[in-house]
């Protein structure tokens, strides 16, 4: 081959999300479903089921954010197969936050 490669990588964008008990899946606007597994995301893997359905795509649809978890997540981490990057620690203290600001059952 001669020359040179010239190549526009144009990424897709979310059409819709649905989160399982164990699966995240995005429905791209090329076709494609990207579905990984929840546990790559501990936000919304300790979502309850209104938090992960409560979802607003953002940045012109190449991200998605569930405003109740304080969670973002874009195309191109799904599509590289990006993991949360989030820290231990700041899972830690999100998560004990949350038990802390959620009523408790009367007994």
């Amino acid at each position: 081959m001669n020359g040179t490669n010239s190549a526009v990588v144009t990424l897709a964008t979310v059409l819709n999300v649905e989160v399982t008990d164990d699966t995240l899946s995005v429905d791209l606007d090329d076709g494609r479903t990207v579905a990984i597994p929840i546990g790559w995301y501990p936000r919304l893997a300790h979502g309850r089921a209104e938090e992960c359905a409560n979802f607003q795509i953002s940045g012109a649809g190449y991200g998605i954010h569930w405003p109740d978890l304080d969670e973002d997540i874009g195309v191109e981490g799904l599509l590289i197969g990006k993991h949360s990057s989030e820290s231990a620690t700041s899972f830690e203290r999100w998560l004990r936050r949350r038990r802390e600001s959620q009523p408790r059952d009367a007994a």
